[in-house]
């Protein structure tokens, strides 16, 4: 079935039968989820109905239309935008009945322990380690960067299982427990003055190994399903003309005519046209994806993402003077979320400043770029073919 008719009429039998009005958020979730409504592209029984994923949006207009609550999306973005694919292409059936449900509902907050203080651009240089004990991996290591550690329930981990071979072959990917003993999840206080990443410490995790995705060894391929995906989910997600940082600004500019000057107009326009090029180009890749897998374009979004957020922040600082330069939320808070454009012109321009790291950062997704999309000759990289043991640190 693949009627985009006979799709939302699915979508409004199933209104009918549990209206958004008289039914509990969370009763409403789930039977969404059941109904094959949550991810349309995703197989039956699994919150989807096998459908091409651009049908979605049909699903989404009916029930918008309706007035249904939505998953809060913004709040489990790392659960959907990045362990959900890597457990569905690479999970066994019992994780994927497990973890797919409560993570898409919004029951289960999801985390991401991939960076290490000594291996962030080169992650694969990760020193935390899995030891196997019978039916266990038991895992020792620290972790940093990590968004909601606080929040989550479950995380995606990758650790190091053989020190023996080279780096890129000894990783194996994980399901990590967030409330099990010898988990300790800190605060890092940012630029803002709040912490909404962690560093977490890992000591003596034991980790069944039913909660191992991919094989032993093959934590790395597992991994850029993972990246792939984070990419495309910073980078390229949907907005509206004028949404993101440049409607603030936008905003600013028609009200407040007393700010303007000619260089701020011209640096607008052009920032404006970029924003809206990046708005456009994010809508193509994601038709892109309709037909498979995230692949590298989706570093070419991230990078315009993180740039285009640094200059717009800036060009409003600027637009404002004086005002531009105060900044009164110096709190140490604990935020569920990351509001680029509910907040003051101050918080925009600090929290900016993260975007070239977070998701990879920008030099490394030039080279990204230059490699796997140009097809420009690689980087020279001495350390491939050399056991991780024996590697320089």
């Amino acid at each position: 079935m693949t009627d985009t008719a006979e799709l939302r009429r699915i979508t409004r039998d199933f209104l009918a039968e549990h209206p958004p009005a008289g039914t509990e958020r969370l009763d409403f979730l789930r039977a969404r989820f059941d109904a094959g409504l949550a991810w349309v592209h995703f197989p039956e029984g699994l919150g989807g109905l096998g459908l091409p994923r651009s049908l979605q949006a049909v699903v989404d207009a009916e029930l918008a239309a309706a007035g249904a609550p939505d998953n809060d999306p913004r709040r489990i973005g790392i659960g959907l935008g990045m362990a959900a694919p890597t457990i569905l292409q690479y999970g066994t059936e019992e994780q994927k009945r497990r973890f797919l449900k409560p993570l898409w509902t919004g029951e289960e907050v999801w985390c991401q322990l991939f960076s290490e203080p000594g291996a962030g651009s080169d992650l694969a240089a990760l020193g935390t380690r899995a030891v196997r004990e019978g039916d266990d991996w038991v895992v020792d290591g620290q972790k940093v960067w990590t968004s909601s550690a606080h929040l989550a329930r479950w995380a995606i981990l990758i650790a190091r299982t053989d020190p023996d071979v080279p780096k890129h072959r000894g990783i194996t990917y994980f399901v990590c427990d967030m409330t099990d003993p010898g988990v300790e999840v800190r605060p890092l206080r940012q630029i803002t003055g709040e912490a909404e990443f962690n560093e977490v410490f890992l000591t003596g995790v034991r980790i069944p190994d039913a909660h191992r995705l991919g094989e032993a060894g093959d934590g790395w391929r597992v991994a850029q399903t993972t990246l792939n995906n984070e990419r495309v989910a910073i980078g390229g997600m949907r907005l509206p003309r004028e949404g993101g940082m440049i409607g603030p600004v936008a905003k600013t500019w028609r009200e407040r005519p007393g700010l303007r000057t000619h260089d701020l107009h011209q640096r607008l326009l052009r920032l404006w046209v970029e924003a809206e090029v990046a708005r456009l180009t994010g809508e193509r890749l994601r038709q892109q994806l309709v037909a498979g897998q995230p692949g590298p374009e989706g570093a070419g979004m991230k990078l315009a993402f993180a740039r285009l957020n640094q200059e717009i922040s800036g060009l409003e600082v600027e637009l404002r003077g004086e005002e531009g330069l105060l900044y009164d939320d110096w709190t140490m808070r604990r935020p569920e979320l990351v509001d680029f454009t509910g907040r003051d012109a101050g918080y925009r321009y600090l929290r900016s400043k993260g975007n070239s790291i977070e998701g990879g950062t920008s030099e490394v997704l030039l080279n990204i770029v230059a490699e796997r999309v140009l097809g420009l000759p690689a980087e020279p990289r001495t350390d491939k073919d050399v056991a991780w043991k024996d590697l320089a640190r």
